[in-house]
């Protein structure tokens, strides 16, 4: 026991000797024990007081408080406040410290910023929901920029925006904007939904800005010439198609130039986000329950988005490729998605490509599309399933079943070897004694 306590105080005397050189190698420079955080042992850049009047960094105190701990490290105290105060005496002291040693390569800490605290946060929520009921624009386009500004600040920023519903406020903010002429608030609700993209992702889906008018304004961001705000449009429709009722998605098939709007952030994209998050909305759409749900995917189909789809998957990253494949296995739950894909030459040498490939959902994905236009071939030569196992897939389905994967991606894959099995005599692909020690379940 006394070799361990040595050991330890050993250790923490070599830490509180870290020496930082200078340029010129052969100067060193010991850090004053009162500037290092007693948790990281560190430089402090942002020192904080607890209640127990020791001094940390405030990243090293924040992530021993958000692992669950109250006590304070040093004295092992219960903490009367988990707040911490910061200590601009020790800070300016550091900054000095920082400034004389300078011509030792030293650089000066800059002074943080103060976080925003909950009580903050809500007293900003106050003044928007006043700004709404006042009709007052200005006041509230301002707070929403504040709240983006606080939010892109730091990460700490906007997990406190977060947990004190932020989002669900600047919803409502939206909606209530929303009632009047577009173009008398285009301003503020720009603003707004700028700051939606921000904090969505993080949100709960339930606050996004659900009303008719509110989907009706984000579509005519959608739609518009600025990038930016077709951006931000279309991460605030990731978060809220998922939990519309499908009367609203339909919506989006009814209003002029929505859906042409999402296929032109594939065809012509301005970021990687949005091609994703575009990718996620027309996916929701096309497995959609809606009665109207064959007419959405007719429209797809109709604006070409299966080739674009194929030539897309020839080289996507994973992300992409997995979003892509779903939006395709949607839409070849309809005939006329089906058709589209049967006269496409990359289909089958790609879907056979991605069943191993990328990851355990692109796969999954893969074989639902492979077993959708196998199972619904018409053609009696039986031209894709002969082309499937031209491209190895019979092989590549019987590893799949000896790796594993989820039950309904068995079934399947099972019911293609089974299918395909009956053509493999008259196709030249592989020789079968590779699989003698298999076992095949068909």
């Amino acid at each position: 026991m006394m070799i361990s306590t040595w050991r330890k105080r050993r250790a923490a005397r070599l830490a509180g000797k870290r020496r930082l050189e200078s340029e010129m190698g052969h100067i060193e420079v010991t850090i004053p024990n009162h500037f290092r955080c007693p948790i990281s042992l560190e430089l402090m850049k942002d020192p904080v007081t607890m209640s127990s009047g020791i001094t940390y960094d405030r990243e090293s105190i924040e992530k021993w408080i958000e692992a669950g701990n109250v006590t304070c490290p040093i004295t092992n105290r219960v903490l009367r406040s988990l707040d911490p105060i910061p200590n601009h005496t020790i800070r300016k002291m550091i900054q000095d410290w920082c400034v004389t040693n300078s011509s030792y390569g030293i650089e000066r800490i800059p002074t943080p910023r103060i976080p925003v605290s909950s009580e903050e946060a809500l007293e900003i929520h106050f003044k928007i929901k006043t700004a709404c009921k006042r009709g007052d624009q200005i006041g509230c386009q301002n707070l929403a920029a504040k709240i983006k500004a606080l939010a892109k600040e730091s990460e700490r920023n906007k997990s406190c925006l977060v947990a004190t519903g932020t989002a669900g406020v600047l919803s409502y903010a939206f909606e209530e904007f929303s009632k009047a002429s577009f173009e008398e608030n285009v301003a503020v609700l720009d603003e707004i939904l700028s700051c939606l993209a921000v904090l969505l992702h993080h949100e709960k889906a339930t606050n996004c800005p659900g009303s008719d008018a509110s989907i009706d304004r984000i579509v005519l961001f959608l739609k518009s010439e600025d990038l930016s705000a077709r951006r931000n449009a279309v991460l605030v429709l990731k978060e809220l198609v998922p939990i519309l009722d499908y009367r609203k998605v339909d919506m989006l098939l009814e209003i002029e130039g929505a859906m042409e709007a999402l296929f032109k952030l594939i065809k012509a994209p301005i970021c990687h986000a949005a091609t994703k998050a575009s990718l996620m909305v027309i996916y929701h759409m096309v497995t959609s329950p809606s009665p109207s749900n064959a007419k959405i995917i007719a429209k797809f189909v109709d604006l070409g988005l299966v080739p674009l789809l194929l030539e897309m998957l020839v080289d996507a990253e994973r992300s992409l490729c997995e979003k892509a494949l779903g939006v395709l296995d949607g839409i070849c739950g309809s005939d006329q998605g089906r058709e589209e894909a049967y006269n496409h030459a990359l289909t089958i040498p790609v879907l056979v490509r991605k069943i191993h490939r990328v990851s355990d959902l692109a796969m999954k994905f893969s074989v639902s599309i492979l077993f959708k236009l196998c199972m619904n071939e018409k053609r009696e030569n039986g031209g894709v399933l002969v082309e499937v196992i031209q491209r190895n897939a019979f092989e590549k389905l019987l590893v799949l079943l000896q790796v594993g994967c989820d039950e309904r991606t068995k079934e399947k894959a099972t019911q293609l070897l089974r299918l395909l099995n009956v053509y493999r005599s008259s196709v030249d692909c592989i020789d079968s004694v590779d699989f003698k020690n298999v076992k095949r379940p068909f």
